[in-house]
């Protein structure tokens, strides 16, 4: 177990500080709630609801989105419900849904590929000043964030003002220009979102970029952060079209926005480009901002020189992917939730 320390918060404490948090926590959580779940079916629910929630405390209003999820007939087997769940936009975050035949935009939600990179170094606690305000700074020059001036391209701080480092020119040109095209040639209105401009850029909300200590004192980055502004218009675009695809039947759901768009339909294999393409983007702008973060800790005055550890972790926990479960080909949604797998 990690014992975590913020930068944003450590802005003006010093290593010391540091050092004395980094052993201060020592919980072993292997084999806590490996088999403790309990189901919070009731006489609506289509399948089951399995819940790891022991000793957690739910909000009504969370259990009753996964409840009117539960009702809908492209829902396969069960829903499994995280710990840490909560009241989310149509879907709780912190649930993971197998449908179907059919995918639910709004469950996958309008920050697609959102997700963590974390990055050791080779940096222990001795090896950091005694202020971090110059860290910090740094890290800012290089990472924008936040939003202004109502998110206008030329102006907004929150991104590259319309003029993307040549660094992030050659990774939208090589990894994500030619996918975007082909969905802009369909929908011709993604051309004006903040695509290219807000790659390699944190946005706001609870995206957060932060500098860590293990439990050897190891120095940690990790960074939190999506899809950005392009990715929010493709999950609202298709969320609206799962409406209109839905027409009549809309009226028979819970929740209209629990709108799905069924395999074979008009917009299903768009979708399945769409969001696909937003969470490469994600994975994309997490590693772009990793590695202004890394330059950021090494031009800090101070800082001896140091090496990136092994591979960067890079995940997401918005997303959706095809997997094969109970013997059927799924589509797996987590809001909110990692996969746990070996490798």
């Amino acid at each position: 177990s990690y014992s975590f320390c913020t930068l944003l918060v450590l802005m003006f404490r010093c290593s010391k500080g540091l050092k004395s948090l980094a052993g201060s926590v020592r919980v072993d959580v292997t084999n806590i709630g490996q088999a403790r779940w309990r189901s919070l079916k009731d006489e609506t629910s289509k399948v089951d609801i399995k819940a790891w929630v022991d000793g957690v405390t739910m909000d009504s209003a969370a259990l009753e989105q996964i409840r009117a999820c539960a009702q809908l007939p492209v829902v396969y087997k069960h829903i499994a419900v995280m710990p840490d769940v909560h009241f989310g936009k149509a879907a709780t975050v912190g649930t993971v849904i197998p449908t179907l035949g059919a995918i639910i935009p709004s469950a996958v939600g309008v920050d697609i590929g959102c997700g963590m990179i974390a990055a050791e170094t080779t940096l222990t606690a001795n090896d950091l000043p005694d202020s971090l305000v110059e860290l910090r700074t740094n890290i800012e020059m290089l990472v924008p964030h936040g939003r202004t001036h109502n998110g206008q391209k030329g102006l907004d701080a929150g991104g590259w003002r319309g003029n993307p480092p040549d660094r992030v020119k050659q990774a939208w040109k090589n990894e994500l220009k030619p996918g975007f095209d082909r969905l802009v040639s369909r929908y011709p209105r993604l051309a004006y979102t903040n695509n290219d401009n807000h790659l390699g850029t944190l946005g706001t909300g609870n995206h957060f970029l932060e500098v860590h200590l293990d439990e050897h004192d190891k120095v940690w980055l990790m960074l939190h952060s999506g899809s950005r502004g392009v990715g929010n218009s493709i999950g609202f675009s298709f969320i609206e079209l799962a409406k209109q695809d839905m027409g009549k039947h809309l009226s028979n759901l819970p929740d209209q926005d629990l709108a799905y768009i069924r395999e074979g339909s008009d917009y299903f294999d768009d979708y399945v480009e769409a969001v696909g393409w937003a969470q490469s983007y994600a994975r994309v702008n997490r590693m772009l901002m990793m590695e202004n973060m890394i330059e950021a800790l090494r031009t800090t005055r101070g800082i001896p020189p140091f090496k990136a550890v092994g591979k960067a972790v890079n995940c997401h926990h918005n997303y959706v992917e095809k997997e094969r479960h109970f013997g059927k080909d799924l589509w797996i949604t987590r809001k909110g939730a990692v996969r746990a797998r070996e490798g």
